[in-house]
């Protein structure tokens, strides 16, 4: 396991071969593993979808946990083998689809901690948001929004009232590459200029054709002085999750002056 403090860390991907949309074969795994290991992450909490409603009935529920186990188990014994300083654990993400999810069962959890991973159904923000939120947290849990910047119907007073229910907040890294379309880059951004996104994570699935977009998001923050930002929502606030501690607030990214902008304030110096 990598014990090194200023590893990436990736919370929200999907690596269990053959139980969701994510990876197909323990190759996929593999493969996939190593291209996140390049890029520096190193600790990874994957997380294969599960419909709340499961938690509702017990024997439907322990039945989908134990098709997880069986498939996360043999992921981890292939990457212990191939790539033993990888820290490769497993939550899930969990869709709301009824608002009384049951997360009392650890394996539902991120790493087994108090954060739980989770998302809204059909990528739509339905009513009632806050009170299944306050509820979550109100039963000792504390809920991870997975991708706020891809859902219809978001805007920056709901992403406000969710921070304020106790809720913390994941971008993808896609979002802030176009990969979801130009809405969600623009509201990840205003969410990251804010100051309001807690986790940055690759949502990757997976697959030899999918891109990671890791490098590219780092780009893009890089180049408006985000490094600051880029150390709390990639390596410290993701790994004070293993250790079942709240995220470090992140300093607000600045917004790309513009070439007039740089000039006036030549300009205003050379006055002054």
């Amino acid at each position: 396991m990598d014990q090194d403090p200023t590893a990436l860390v990736d919370i929200h991907n999907h690596l269990v071969p053959g139980v969701d949309d994510g990876a197909r074969s323990l190759e996929d795994v593999l493969a996939s593993v190593e291209r996140m290991a390049r890029e520096g992450i190193r600790k990874i909490i994957t997380t294969p979808h599960l419909d709340g409603s499961l938690t509702l009935d017990a024997g439907r529920l322990e039945r989908r946990l134990g098709e997880v186990d069986e498939a996360f188990e043999l992921a981890v014994r292939a990457l212990g083998e191939r790539l033993p300083h990888i820290d490769f654990r497993r939550g899930h993400e969990v869709m709301l689809d009824v608002p009384d999810v049951d997360f009392s069962e650890p394996r539902l959890r991120l790493a087994g901690t108090s954060f739980v991973l989770v998302e809204w159904p059909h990528l739509r923000v339905p009513p009632g948001t806050l009170q299944v939120l306050r509820r979550v947290r109100s039963e000792g849990y504390r809920p991870v929004v997975a991708h706020p910047e891809r859902y219809m119907g978001i805007d920056l007073e709901i992403a406000r009232r969710w921070r304020e229910a106790g809720a913390y907040l994941q971008v993808n890294y896609g979002s802030l590459d176009g990969r979801y379309g130009g809405d969600a880059r623009t509201f990840a951004g205003q969410l990251l200029r804010r100051g309001w996104a807690d986790y940055l994570a690759s949502d990757f699935h997976g697959r030899p054709e999918r891109k990671l977009y890791r490098a590219e998001a780092w780009e893009r923050i890089g180049s408006l002085d985000g490094e600051e930002a880029l150390a709390r929502l990639c390596v410290t606030n993701p790994g004070r999750i293993l250790l079942d501690q709240e995220p470090l607030p992140v300093p607000g990214i600045p917004q790309k002056r513009g070439l007039w902008a740089k000039v006036k304030g030549i300009l205003k110096q050379e006055s002054a």
